[in-house]
């Protein structure tokens, strides 16, 4: 099984959920869907973004975050371990895979709101679009 290739075979079992794409990066892959990441490949294991709403899904099959050292620092991200048995299900693995995607938008528009908060709370005013 010399030629086997995981990331190729996570976006085979995603093809129902459309439009994922790879992109290398830290010596893994980041799983996008409309430019926002959703998901990471990383040592031939897949990792899905999580929140509140789908977190239940992965600690009822004992899941853990990915993780990784920095200065003697061991650094959990959001983006937890998605079982073997998930993966082999198709159907199943774009069930998560949605829950994770939207997770993902979810954060992304939490990033956006946060600096205008910061400003007001530093007596700053908001900057203004043109």
């Amino acid at each position: 099984m010399a030629d086997f290739f995981f990331p190729d075979y996570v976006l085979e079992q995603l093809a129902a959920f459309g439009g994922v794409t790879l992109r290398p990066m830290f010596g893994g892959h980041g799983l996008f869907k409309g430019g926002v990441m959703f998901g990471l490949i990383s040592n031939g294991e897949l990792f899905f973004k999580i929140d509140d709403s789908n977190r239940p899904d992965f600690e009822a099959k004992k899941s853990q975050p990915f993780s990784y050292e920095a200065r003697g620092r061991k650094i959990a991200m959001s983006y937890w371990f998605v079982p073997e048995d998930v993966i082999e299900d198709s159907g199943n693995l774009r069930d998560w895979a949605t829950k994770a995607h939207a997770a993902a938008l979810h954060g992304r528009k939490a990033e956006v709101s946060r600096p205008k908060a910061r400003r007001r709370a530093l007596g700053q005013p908001a900057r203004r679009r043109r």
